[in-house]
């Protein structure tokens, strides 16, 4: 990538750098796992409380179940927002039901049998990359939740299977750059989520032409810039 142009970002990173990353283990004391999630401006409070029993689908399947919710505090953002009560917007929708699916990628759900996992990803302040930090933050309480289980004799063995982190990567200028503010969020003409565990397989990949097309090299582009942040984040995590 030695062709890219260089570009000013407004915090003054590098286009393949992070933001400043800081992870609080435990954060509050009710919940079984808890973490206060910085990547820069961006700050969320993961937590992961655990359930007897499991949902009726799952009834007599020998396996256990991992349920999210998402909500940005009407505080979080310029100007206030109304809090979601029973309706959601189809943003939150979407957005919780991609960290369930993240975070379940990490168990084997087989190992926690009739148990449930409620994760719970409150928005304290937004500046981009909430729903990626949300991933990242909410296995950090997630591995603290298991953790607990088995020091309370409740299981035998960890259920994680592999660790789940997740980054943003957009496309300014035709250039890549990693972990986008909200400054940058609404500038980039496409934008990418991208979900990796500690393999290096995807999870998932979520990505946008926002005000342009992109090529296949430049989705590859895009994905090893994530791949690089992503590895990254891993190493934040193993508090």
């Amino acid at each position: 990538m030695s062709n890219l142009p260089i570009l000013q970002r407004p915090d003054g990173r590098d286009w393949n750098q992070l933001r400043p990353v800081h992870l609080q283990l435990p954060f509050t004391k009710a919940p079984a796992g808890s973490v206060l999630a910085k990547f820069g401006d961006t700050q969320l409070i993961c937590t992961v409380s655990i359930e007897e029993g499991v949902p009726k689908f799952l009834t007599g399947s020998n396996q256990g179940w991992l349920t999210a919710e998402y909500r940005m505090l009407p505080a979080s953002t310029i100007p206030r927002q109304q809090r979601e009560f029973t309706k959601l917007s189809g943003r939150t929708q979407e957005i919780q039901r991609l960290i369930g699916r993240s975070l379940r990628a990490a168990l084997d759900l087989t190992a926690i049998a009739n148990y449930t996992f409620a994760v719970d990803i409150d928005v304290l302040q937004a500046d981009g990359g909430t729903r990626t930090g949300g991933i990242t933050g909410g296995f950090v309480a997630l591995k603290a939740a298991c953790d607990r289980l088995m020091a309370d004799g409740k299981i035998t063995k960890s259920p994680i299977r592999n660790a789940v982190a997740a980054v943003s990567v957009g496309l300014l200028d035709g250039a890549p750059i990693l972990d986008l503010n909200y400054q940058e969020d609404v500038a980039v003409s496409v934008d990418l989520n991208v979900v990796m565990d500690s393999t290096g397989k995807l999870i998932e990949v979520q990505g946008t032409g926002e005000s342009d097309t992109f090529s296949r090299s430049q989705l590859n582009q895009m994905l090893d810039v994530a791949e690089k942040g992503i590895n990254e984040l891993l190493k934040h995590q193993e508090l």
